[in-house]
């Protein structure tokens, strides 16, 4: 539970010349990435704005501007992404994260480290607790609709050079709906579709002493599952996306668009899995992904044809 107090009224701070604006409000013209990313914060009660603003929470205080506020919803929804994806580095010190990220992290919301993304030396960004934190304390009355959750930090080190490759792909494809009038409300990474369907699973072990922990579910039940949640279902195992956009169309309709990342190592069955599942796929440009430390995944490429690629 990370709302362990309330977050206090956050405090106009004059608009900073170079910035102008009102804070607090969303800026008119916003476009590109930078709007991909306002998505994700549409439940928080945090600036908008070009100018900073004072927030206080858990007894900190910070200034925050709407970019700020973006690059920190980006980073907790999808775990790390490259820096140069969130605000452009100095073209002069192109591996140093820009003066906003570092304001953050001077700040203790995010941290970052070295990597290796493709043939491309970058930072990753991460929320850290604190930034989670502040995060939550912000959010908006809950209004009965799912919410975007974020995250802070690394879940799972061995999956780091396929999960760099996510926000990238959901530029990529929340830049396609809005071309068609659809508007992203939430994003939902695999890992959290995946609880649902372990709950699912184990709705009938809980509380039971002499369980196994084997799921007591038929494949005709879990079939229901799948088509309730718009997941395909092959060879009695349910195909999870790496990424799932709730969207909603320009008469407020419900809009689901699932994304995976191909990469390299996709082989045999799971290769033919993903492929009939109906996923956007985009393809991970590049013959080897390594960070600091550790050791990339080699492998032939799959056919451009087959998938858009990312860099």
């Amino acid at each position: 539970m990370f709302r362990e107090t309330e977050a206090r009224p956050r405090e106009r701070e004059q608009a900073e010349p170079d910035r102008g604006g009102r804070g607090g409000m969303t800026p008119s013209g916003i476009d590109g990435p930078e709007a991909a990313r306002d998505a994700l914060t549409h439940d928080l009660d945090l600036p908008r704005g070009r100018s900073r603003e004072r927030v206080q929470a858990h007894g900190r205080e910070y200034r925050l501007s709407g970019s700020e506020v973006r690059t920190l919803a980006a980073a907790g929804a999808f775990r790390v992404v490259p820096a140069g994806e969130l605000t452009p580095s100095d073209t002069r010190t192109p591996t140093r994260p820009s003066r906003e990220i570092e304001r953050l992290e001077s700040a203790g919301l995010v941290k970052t480290t070295p990597y290796i993304v493709g043939r491309t030396r970058t930072r990753l960004v991460m929320l850290t607790d604190r930034g989670r934190e502040l995060l939550e304390a912000y959010r908006r009355p809950d209004q009965g609709q799912a919410r975007q959750a974020f995250y802070a930090g690394v879940a799972k080190p061995k999956e780091l050079a396929h999960d760099t490759r996510l926000h990238q792909a959901y530029l990529k494809a929340a830049e396609r709906l809005s071309s068609r009038g659809v508007r992203v409300r939430r994003v939902v990474l695999e890992d959290e579709l995946k609880r649902d369907y372990q709950r699912f699973l184990q709705a009938q072990n809980r509380g039971r002493s002499d369980s196994d922990g084997t799921p007591m579910r038929d494949a005709e039940a879990i079939a229901e599952w799948a088509r309730a949640h718009q997941l395909p279902y092959h060879d009695d195992h349910v195909n999870l996306p790496d990424v799932r956009l709730e969207c909603e169309d320009r008469d407020g309709r419900l809009v689901i668009e699932d994304l995976e990342i191909v990469t390299p190592h996709y082989r045999g069955a799971h290769a033919a899995a993903k492929a009939r599942s109906g996923f956007t796929r985009y393809r991970a440009a590049g013959a080897r992904v390594s960070g600091a430390g550790g050791s990339g995944r080699g492998g032939r490429g799959r056919d451009a044809r087959l998938a858009e690629a990312i860099d």
